[in-house]
């Protein structure tokens, strides 16, 4: 270690060095799905029929009717969730003592015990690719299966729910994925474990190019999505515009470490770079924006299914709807002083009961679609959550773009900070997955209602009023 290693996140680089502030991140990634699926259960929502994990072909219930199998199923596997992260936490907890014990807070021991976290790494790695049956090898085996087919599934391959989830709470590790990169770097020989090292020349561009594999892993799922033989929309090309758009403002960032010189080598010079108003941190400033703000209103609108940033003429699934002339109710006989059988009835009977079930179907549409302002008709948590999760994304989203964007300025990536940053990133992902998964069985119940429909229509759409809070 040299003096040129001593910055100010130097006490943070030696208690809580980048690779265990990874290692940290991933743990509480662990416990947030562990959390995710017990508080779906407790909402009463079928997640193994909404992550496309149930065995059987035929559901014959609809999406929000949990069976006794399905609810059993579902705890099981939330407690397997539960002991893998006190297993991983016990492994890394373990490493880190070690790692405190033997630098004893000393600065100049840090690099000489640098391989204590790479090893606690390897383990974890070794442990997740183990082909015995030790450690939850059934779940270790079902999320390897789901990351293979999020990298490799062919191109008419269908994309499942439970795979477009992981890949979305990957895009919230694009820079924790990063700084998997920088910490191999930092093990290196001649490196440092206080300070990142981005590395010159055509090397700075494999940083960004690590932090972007995410956003295209998801970009890949939703053109997959668009050329599907059963696909009949748009809405998984406008989903991939959304990833795309990450792009531009990850490389821009990049691209500024050319304009403004050696960028990451002088801490004070990397602080410059963003209030030198260069044409460059412009458009990175812009493509920033576009994406966070797109990404708002998609998950507000698509992934949520909330009416607040929809157009009028356009319903829950983004389809224009087109207006059509009134049709005349006949519930005039209901409330008329004339007998509600007569001779008339005899000749109109068939035409007037063909009415009726038109307009009751109509008056329990109308019922289904009323709700709160700016959110839908079902809701399976409190009230007060929704407002509250939309301000919250919106602030995290422009907040998280901001610094996952500011790949320039390597030094900050194991600062206090940014550490804070990140978790709040995986704070608000975690939120993000409860309405997500509420909406996708919302919207699987429809369709299998459209698939097996009765004479009672609206009780399929019907949510037990217990589990609803308007």
């Amino acid at each position: 270690m040299n003096t040129t290693d001593i910055t100010k996140d130097t006490p943070l680089a030696v208690a809580f060095p980048l690779p265990f502030q990874i290692l940290a991140l991933v743990g509480l990634e662990i416990l947030g799905w562990a959390t995710n699926l017990h508080g779906l259960d407790v909402a009463g929502i079928d997640v193994i029929t909404s992550l496309d994990l149930r065995t059987d072909v035929v559901n014959p219930l609809p999406a929000h009717h949990l069976t006794s199998r399905q609810n059993t199923t579902l705890v099981t596997l939330y407690r397997s969730v539960y002991r893998i992260f006190v297993t991983y936490t016990s492994i890394c907890f373990v490493a880190w003592l070690a790692w405190r014990y033997a630098t004893h807070g000393d600065a100049g021991l840090v690099d000489a015990f640098g391989y204590i976290p790479g090893l606690a790494s390897l383990s974890i790695v070794c442990i997740l690719f183990c082909p015995y049956n030790v450690v939850h090898k059934m779940e270790r085996r079902k999320l390897l299966h789901s990351m293979r087919r999020c990298l490799f599934s062919s191109w008419d391959s269908p994309v499942y729910f439970s795979d477009v989830i992981l890949a979305d709470v990957f895009t919230s590790f694009a820079q924790v994925i990063g700084d998997v990169w920088l910490s191999l770097c930092m093990l290196l020989p001649g490196n440092s474990i206080l300070r990142p090292h981005i590395g010159t020349g055509i090397s700075r561009w494999i940083l960004p190019t690590v932090m972007s594999l995410p956003y295209l892993v998801r970009l890949r799922q939703c053109v997959i999505e668009y050329n599907h033989q059963a696909n009949t929309q748009r809405r998984p090309l406008y989903n991939a515009l959304k990833y795309a758009s990450a792009f531009p403002a990850i490389y821009l960032s990049a691209a500024q470490g050319f304009v403004t010189g050696e960028v990451g080598s002088d801490e004070n010079a990397s602080i410059q770079t963003w209030h030198g108003g260069n044409f460059v941190f412009g458009l990175w400033l812009l493509a920033a924006l576009v994406n966070s703000l797109y990404s708002f209103w998609w998950d507000v609108t698509n992934d949520w299914g909330m009416d607040l940033l929809r157009s009028k003429s356009e319903d829950e699934h983004g389809i224009r709807l087109a207006s059509a002339p009134p049709r005349r109710l006949p519930f005039y006989r209901l409330h008329s002083a004339t007998p509600l059988i007569s001779q008339e009835e005899d000749d109109l009977g068939v035409q007037d009961s063909e009415d009726l079930s038109r307009s009751l179907a109509e008056l329990a549409n109308h019922k289904r679609h009323y709700h709160p302002f700016g959110l839908r008709y079902s809701l399976h948590f409190p009230l007060l959550v929704y407002p509250f999760l939309i301000f919250l994304n919106l602030v995290l989203r422009l907040t998280w773009s901001m610094k996952l964007f500011s790949v320039v300025n390597v030094s900050s990536h194991a600062g206090i900070a940014n550490f804070c940053l990140k978790m709040a990133e995986l704070f608000r992902r975690w939120m993000w997955v409860f309405i997500r998964v509420e909406w996708e069985m919302i919207k699987k119940g429809r369709e299998g209602h459209t698939k097996l429909r009765t004479d009672d229509e609206t009780e399929y759409e019907m949510i037990p009023s217990a589990t609803i809070e308007r």
